[in-house]
């Protein structure tokens, strides 16, 4: 139960900051309506970082950069393999990188930042959600 809960928690935060996220990337480009958006096939591809926890705790010693790129690494498997999966099974990729530096559409290096503070903000998450004094 309790990796069904934080599989949610996950997937419902990483929902809501892709919200935020291209709402102000729809500023930074003069659209004043700050208009986000996302797909609810994101919840359970951002849900999957319920299974990155072991990763973490086994990460902890490691410097934050390396952890940091360590993190970035893996994300960028899921997503691009998340691309691969979900194409196959509704003909298309909800999401579509067209910058120079896509692969394949999938992926693109242009997030590596995001993803890297994304993967360390995950661990501050999974430490706050250890410290709760109930389990979830």
């Amino acid at each position: 139960m309790k990796t069904l809960k934080r599989f949610l928690i996950y997937g419902v935060i990483g929902l809501v900051l892709e919200v935020i996220y291209t709402g102000l990337a729809s500023l930074f480009k003069g659209d004043l309506s700050m208009q986000g958006f996302t797909f609810l096939v994101m919840i359970p591809i951002y849900g999957l970082s319920v299974f990155l926890e072991p990763l973490h705790v086994h990460l902890r010693p490691y410097r934050w950069w390396i952890r940091g790129l360590i993190y970035l690494v893996t994300i960028w498997v899921i997503e691009y393999s998340g691309g691969i999966v979900l194409a196959g099974f509704l003909g298309h990729c909800p999401w579509h990188y067209s910058d120079p530096l896509n692969v394949n559409g999938y992926i693109t290096l242009r997030m590596a930042p995001e993803w890297f503070f994304a993967g360390l903000g995950f661990e501050v998450l999974h430490d706050f959600l250890e410290t709760l004094p109930f389990e979830i």
